[in-house]
């Protein structure tokens, strides 16, 4: 953590009962309570080896939360496959976590009369690997499909997931982000028209009526304009 001026950071944990962090990945804040919601994607392997953690089967993964109130971490949920970005709802109700060696999007409740099984349930079953998440100010969702054309193509593998595909990405061809509502309906898709352009998205941020987007392994920035 460091304060809004800056200054010397300061370690908040390093370990989750008592197994330590390897891979943090994604965060979210509750605003109302302080609590942030983080993945670590893998408790063997680190980043640099990410792609490891995919073609191993890894499925160590965890989604915990840091209460600052009693500085404690408690694992929320465990045996994860690649647990990725993370996004709490507009309400606070409930949080999106992208488990990325599945190609799915789990949906964990937070309050309400579904948080007393702490379980989760699916939110959105994809055609491609999900990366970060990033709510808009209406409370929908982007996913950042991570297609790792280039890495695909080199090893030769079909990794792609096509069972129980929503109905609405079969249109596109190239799917490279989807909007979600709060239902985990698919209300947008960017296609990358299968060009280089948007090989390996990892984020996309709606922000003033335009996307920004990124990717963790390929140098680019690109701004499209809704």
């Amino acid at each position: 953590m460091v304060e809004p001026h800056g200054g010397v950071a300061k370690r908040l944990a390093t370990s989750a009962e008592e197994v330590p962090f390897r891979f943090t990945n994604a965060l979210d804040i509750d605003t109302k309570t302080g609590v942030v919601y983080f993945t670590d994607s893998s408790i063997f392997f680190q980043r640099r080896v990410w792609l490891l953690v995919i073609l191993s089967g890894d499925k160590t993964g965890r989604l915990m939360k840091y209460d600052p109130r009693t500085k404690e971490v408690s694992v929320l949920l465990n045996g994860l496959a690649f647990p990725n970005g993370v996004a709490l709802s507009k309400d606070n109700s409930y949080l999106v976590l992208a488990e990325s060696g599945k190609f799915r999007i789990l949906r964990f409740w937070l309050r309400g009369s579904k948080t007393k099984s702490h379980s989760s349930e699916v939110f959105a079953q994809l055609r491609r690997c999900p990366d970060n998440i990033k709510r808009t100010r209406k409370g929908e969702f982007w996913v950042g499909l991570n297609s790792g054309r280039e890495i695909i193509n080199n090893l030769g593998c079909h990794i792609i997931n096509l069972q129980n595909e929503n109905l609405s990405l079969r249109l596109i061809k190239d799917p490279v982000a989807t909007k979600f509502d709060k239902d985990g309906k698919v209300i947008d898709v960017l296609d990358g028209n299968g060009g280089n352009a948007f090989d390996s998205v990892s984020e996309v941020e709606e922000f003033n009526g335009r996307l920004w987007i990124g990717s963790s392994v390929k140098p680019y920035l690109v701004i499209v304009k809704l």
